[in-house]
């Protein structure tokens, strides 16, 4: 049991379950209620399943490479087999897609918009399973880049249109996390293109370090568009924007550690200023 826990990697699985939640909470704009979370419950777990069906079935797919990376992970160190590990991703699936038809089935009961909900789930399966599976995006450099980062934001749309609510909002907020995922998913690239080399075809080894990190800073500028708007059109007054001042001081200062190659560094930091603007929102609606 131990082993299919890892398997999972429930650190992601708590965290894709929040994101959840963030996403019904911008939707709400913090008017909750019980069935609101209720319903919203039920989707925390299809997500984490769906998300620990995805890392499991990448640790399958990638178990000769962790035997010399990570040989301690569940497969290399024989803990559990492949035929469990499969049987674990179905299993989760399963639990996942119930859990998703009984939301469908709350919000038509609710004589609620459904379907935004369902597209979203079909949407994200095909991303996950494209990635790891057939054509295998993941190997694709860029392409796999775009279809994780779609897969993050995609877990925010969600959360809202658990509870039919997918306002403008919302997306812009999706936009703000695809973005600044996708351009640290380039710079994770830039830091790994070595390591990578003959597993992947990144964006740095076909158009090299420096235009990929000058591409992923103007990626990480379209996502400082994306937290604009919603203070310059609504929902928000454009005073309020003085809550997202932390993650804008980070995203447009790390164009000195870009151009001294230190991707690490700046990996780190625009994690750091995707949380400090998802924080920025939570308190705009807040106040």
């Amino acid at each position: 049991m131990s082993a299919l826990v890892d398997l999972a990697r429930p650190k992601n699985m708590v965290l894709a379950g929040l994101t959840v939640v963030l996403g019904a909470h911008f939707g709400l704009a913090g008017d909750w209620s019980y069935d609101h979370g209720r319903a919203v419950a039920m989707q925390i777990l299809a997500v984490s399943a769906f998300m620990g069906a995805g890392n499991a079935m990448n640790d399958i797919k990638d178990a000769m490479i962790d035997a010399k990376a990570h040989p301690s992970r569940p497969l290399p160190s024989g803990r559990i087999t492949e035929t469990q590990a499969i049987r674990f991703v179905w299993l989760l699936m399963l639990f996942s897609v119930g859990s998703m038809l009984v939301g469908v089935f709350n919000l038509q009961s609710k004589g609620l918009d459904w379907w935004p909900f369902a597209v979203i789930y079909v949407v994200a399966v095909m991303l996950m399973l494209t990635y790891d599976l057939g054509p295998k995006t993941k190997a694709r450099g860029l392409i796999g880049n775009i279809a994780i980062s779609l897969m993050v934001a995609a877990v925010i749309a969600y959360g809202a249109a658990s509870i039919g609510k997918m306002t403008p909002l919302v997306g812009w907020i999706a936009l703000v996390v695809f973005f600044t995922n996708l351009a640290r998913e380039i710079i994770k690239d830039c830091q790994d293109m070595i390591a990578d080399a003959d597993e992947r075809s990144t964006l740095p080894m076909k158009i090299g370090l420096e235009n990929a990190r000058m591409v992923a800073y103007v990626i990480v500028l379209g996502g400082l568009v994306c937290l604009y708007i919603p203070y310059w059109q609504g929902p928000f007054v454009f005073n309020q924007l003085l809550f997202q001042t932390p993650a804008i001081l980070v995203l447009i200062m790390l164009n000195g550690p870009l151009y001294k190659g230190e991707d690490a560094l700046v990996a780190a930091r625009i994690r750091v200023a995707m949380l400090l603007g998802l924080l920025g929102f939570l308190l705009t609606l807040t106040m």
